[in-house]
């Protein structure tokens, strides 16, 4: 019976939740759209671009929860050969004084273009997350690039090259491998201030091709005031082999920020 509560309240609580979601995407898309600002042709175009920010929940009563995100994506784009961009992104949860999110994603690309549509690349990451058993995890990789569609409104790259990985967990020696690392991304801009993005990457270690990590995220972002913006967000990452049977394979998020650009 009490089984049975449970399922329901779940179902209700699912129901509930969902058409918020899209009703906030709606409101982000349209209102983003409804604020753009006009072009101003005599100002140039900043070297430095980004945002920075991040996202905070408090629960109490019978259970105490905090959960926090902070995340930076910083672009350096002098419209000419090199392009340098830096991002980051930290998850922190608590639930009653324990800890339940501890995860760290740092990042940093270099993209040297060849032409109009191919380019080559250099990057760095850096992951940690103890609930995953990963004390680090560290990845160099270089590679070429293609465009497949680069306008103003929308952007779609494809990459890929190899690298080697240094991955250390807790009770075991630092694995060493090298890697085939393949990559995709999408950029869709309603309007000036509101646009949808999507990323999708993939590891494959060569001393054994099953160990796989897979990063997947899709969000959209709106202008909600001059250098600010709302960006709602979902983040999936799949760790094929894990050190231990009791450790899950995929972590999922629902962000919700506000982001200083600029």
């Amino acid at each position: 019976m009490e089984i049975r509560q449970m399922n329901t309240s779940l179902h209700i609580c699912r129901a509930r939740f969902v058409p918020i979601v899209f009703a906030l995407l709606i409101v982000i898309v349209t209102t983003g759209s409804a604020q753009d600002p006009a072009p101003d042709p005599a100002k140039p175009e900043p070297l430095w671009t980004g945002s920075a920010g991040g996202g905070l929940s408090i629960t109490g009563g019978n259970t105490d929860t905090t959960n926090i995100n902070l995340s930076f994506d910083i672009v350096r784009d002098p419209k000419r050969r090199n392009l340098l961009r830096f991002f980051g992104l930290y998850l922190r949860g608590d639930s009653s004084d324990v800890v339940t999110t501890d995860r760290l994603r740092l990042g940093a690309r270099d993209e040297y273009t060849l032409s109009d549509r191919t380019f080559l690349f250099g990057e760095f990451t850096y992951l940690r997350d103890p609930f995953k058993e990963i004390d680090y995890l560290i990845n160099p990789i270089g590679g070429l690039g293609y465009r497949l569609y680069d306008t103003d409104k929308i952007s779609m790259v494809v990459d890929g090259g190899a690298g080697i990985v240094w991955e250390k967990n807790p009770g075991f020696e630092r694995d060493t491998s090298g890697t085939l690392n393949a990559g995709q991304s999408l950029t869709y801009k309603f309007s000036e201030s509101a646009e949808f993005t999507q990323v999708l990457t993939g590891l494959w270690k060569m001393n054994n091709f099953s160990d796989a990590l897979y990063h997947f995220g899709v969000g959209l972002s709106s202008s909600i005031i001059r250098s600010l913006e709302l960006k709602v967000e979902f983040i999936l990452d799949h760790k094929n082999v894990t050190p231990g049977p009791a450790i899950k394979k995929r972590d999922t998020a629902f962000l919700t920020s506000v982001l200083y650009s600029f």
